[in-house]
Parts: structure tokens; C-alpha cells; sequence
């Protein structure tokens, strides 16, 4: 197998990273596989408890395909046996736990959506109830004996738990040592996850030096947001982008997203190259419209999952929705001087209403949008030089012109 120069593999792989345990220990495992032709086993382990997908998954599985083409041996690890423990990561009170069953149905679902991003083809996928429900107690006491309860305590979620009299069942500290030996039994070269998955993915790497491994590579990547920019993406909040949204969907969904999250989308979301992210990230602190930059980003993520053309024509299908159908040929104009306005007072100012009551009412309601985006939050600032269309509603427009 000939694989890309090492430094060009490095560069992809980083892209995004957040924690990186070691990427000295990386390129030597890639400079190893280079010079033998023996790829890299990489694994990502997933507990298939909700079988809905959306980008904010897509991080993680997006990099273990960029693995997969580098010509490393991806491996998904369907958890029904963890998922049966259930994870107590972040978690303030003992996760409930589902049955083996409920599990093996949601990894079906899990693995045909994972599949709009990974290559199954060439993905080795197994299910760690093949190994874990194979112990018996003497393997598991033996297990439990690689790890002391300070070194569990030391884990923020269960310590917190400690100190608040939050119970916490015997159980839960098996789940970082069930989750480690799944990479003791694949003899993992690299280990995927969340940057909340830290702890039991450190938990592998110790497990495998006892058992005379090579530890594991661990590369973390964040946890995205939804398009609120605050809740971490979520079907539950409402605030997510699901991977098998319409590209129409998709592209909307983008422009609602805050200005500060612009440059995290483009790095773990789209394709776009790291030096036209870095441009946009200085054009944005030099006072660029977000709103362009915005757009580009819904084009870029809708190619991803469709493709350019589908991009493009999703952002047509919303301006002539958003912009051009709705918007009269005469509306009202005012103009703002230099210096941050928000939505309110802009509004107020505006005398197209009869109250500020009024004003608040429409926005609660989600009547009331900036160039086409709809806006939650009445202090939303007016703060760049630019020209936007708002509307009130279904009746009211007005054009503002900042200095």
C-alpha cells in the first residue's frame, strides 16, 4: 500500500483536531506503515442510543474517512454492549441503560446514515458484544483490577458526582474500562472520539501498555454546536442540520447560525481548504459582511452531502423565496450612523410600529427576519456597515442603510 507523504497526511489529519495524544507518536506510526505497507487500524466506537444523524456527528465520522482515504483500515465499532451499560459522560445522575436488542436495531439505522460519509465498502464493522458479553466474571475482576477508584475519581463528571452525594453505581465505572478494552482486542492504532470522550480514550491507551501494545493514538475533535450556538447540536433543541436534510433545508438552516460560529462550521463541516478559511477569518475581523461569507458556507456544506450544483441552487431557491419574491419594489429607508444599533431600537426607530411591545411580540413569534434569516433575539446588533432588508411579518419591510 503506498500511502501520501507523511506531513500531507499530518495536515488533514490535524485539521479540527482538538486533542492529539501524540501527534510526534502519529507520525511515526504513519512514517512505520509507509515504509511496511501495513495501514493503520483506526477506531471509532459509537453507542447507537439515538439513530438520528446530523453534521455535528459528522464531525468525528468525517475524519475517520478522511483515514479511510489515506488508505488506513477504518473500523466502526457498533457499542450495543456499552449502550446497554450506558455512557456517564457529562452525565449528573446514572444514564439509563437499553436493552442489547434496542441497540443492534438503532446500529442498523446508525450505520445507513453513517454511510453517506464513510466508505462501507472498505469499513470493518463489528459490534463489541462479540467480546464483552463473552467475559466471564473472572475476566471482568481482572479487568477491574487495571484501574484504581482514584484514577476514576479523577474523572470531572464522577468527581463532581462524588462531591455533590450524587450516587454512582458500580457500573458506570466499567463503561471507560469496557470502552478500553475494545481497543485492546482490535489492537487500535488510533482512537476517534468527542473531545468528552477524553478520559476513556486515555483509559485504552493504558490498557494496552499493560497488555504489552502499542498505545493507541487518541485524536479528539469538538463538539459542535447547534445553529443557536449555544446547546451542542441536538435533535432535542431543535437546533440541528440533519445529514439527510434537502439542500434547500440545509442552506437555510446555515443562515441562521451566529456570526461567531461562521469559521468553526467551515473548519470540521465542509471541504473548504484551511488557508481560504484562515482568509475569511481575518476578513470577518476586519469588518467583512458575515452574511456572505454565511452563504458560502451553506454552499460548501450542501456540496459536501450533494454536490456543487445542488449548492448553488439551493442558495438561488432561497434568495428567490427570501429576497427577491417577497421584498416590494418600495420600502421605507432609514438610515444608521456608525456605531452598533440593535433590532429593537432599529425597529422602534422605524415608526412602522406602535409599540416596542409590538416589536417583541414578532420576534417571540419568529416573524422577524435580516436578509432572510430568521432573528430570535431582539438586542441583535446592527454593529457592520452594510446594507439589510428586514421584514416584520408578512406586510412590513424596511431597508437600513449603516454608515
Amino acid at each position: 500500500m503506498n500511502f501520501p507523504p507523511v506531513k500531507e497526511q499530518i495536515d488533514l489529519l490535524s485539521r479540527g483536531a482538538e486533542d492529539f495524544v501524540s501527534q510526534e507518536e502519529l507520525e511515526q506510526k504513519l512514517d512505520i506503515a509507509a515504509k511496511t505497507g501495513k495501514a493503520l487500524r483506526v477506531k471509532l466506537g459509537a453507542d447507537p442510543s439515538r439513530p438520528d444523524l446530523h453534521i455535528g456527528h459528522a464531525v468525528v465520522l468525517r475524519k475517520l474517512r478522511q483515514f479511510q482515504d489515506l488508505g488506513h483500515q477504518a473500523i466502526l465499532i457498533i457499542g450495543d454492549f456499552t449502550a446497554s451499560i450506558g455512557d456517564p459522560t457529562g452525565r449528573n445522575k446514572t444514564r439509563p441503560s437499553i436493552t442489547l436488542e434496542d441497540a443492534r436495531e438503532y446500529g442498523h439505522s446508525y450505520l445507513d446514515q453513517a454511510s453517506i460519509i464513510l466508505d462501507i465498502e472498505r469499513l470493518e464493522v463489528v459490534h463489541n458484544s462479540e467480546w464483552l458479553n463473552a467475559m466471564n466474571f473472572s475476566e471482568i475482576i481482572n479487568l477491574s483490577a487495571q484501574v484504581t477508584v482514584a484514577q476514576m475519581l479523577e474523572r470531572d463528571d464522577f468527581s463532581q458526582r462524588y462531591k455533590g452525594g450524587t450516587p454512582i453505581s458500580v457500573h458506570e465505572f466499567l463503561y471507560p474500562l469496557a470502552q478500553a478494552q475494545d481497543s485492546v482486542h482490535l489492537q487500535a492504532d488510533v482512537e476517534l472520539g468527542g473531545t468528552d470522550q477524553l478520559f476513556n480514550l486515555l483509559m485504552g491507551r493504558e490498557l494496552q501498555k499493560k497488555q504489552g501494545q502499542n498505545p493507541q493514538i487518541i485524536i479528539t475533535l469538538p463538539l459542535l454546536e447547534g445553529t443557536d450556538g449555544h446547546e451542542k447540536m441536538s435533535k432535542s433543541y431543535d437546533n440541528y442540520i440533519g445529514l439527510s436534510d434537502p439542500p434547500s433545508e440545509m442552506f437555510g438552516k446555515v443562515l441562521s447560525i451566529p456570526d461567531n460560529m461562521i469559521i468553526k462550521y467551515l473548519t470540521l463541516t465542509t471541504n473548504l481548504s484551511m488557508d481560504v478559511v484562515k482568509e475569511i477569518e481575518v476578513k470577518l475581523a476586519a469588518g467583512k459582511n458575515p452574511r456572505d461569507f454565511k452563504r458560502l458556507l451553506g454552499r460548501e456544506l450542501v456540496a459536501v452531502y450533494y454536490d456543487e450544483a445542488s449548492g448553488k441552487a439551493a442558495q438561488d431557491a432561497f434568495d428567490n423565496l427570501f429576497i427577491k419574491k417577497e421584498i416590494p419594489d418600495e420600502i421605507p429607508e432609514l438610515h444608521l450612523g456608525s456605531g452598533a444599533h440593535t433590532l429593537l431600537s432599529v425597529l422602534s426607530e422605524s415608526d412602522l410600529f406602535a409599540s416596542k411591545g409590538e416589536i417583541r411580540r414578532l420576534i417571540k413569534q419568529n416573524a422577524v427576519s435580516v436578509e432572510g434569516e430568521k432573528i430570535h433575539d431582539e438586542y441583535f446588533s446592527f454593529d457592520k456597515s452594510g446594507e439589510y432588508v428586514i421584514q416584520a411579518g408578512k406586510r412590513k419591510f424596511l431597508r437600513v442603510i449603516h454608515a
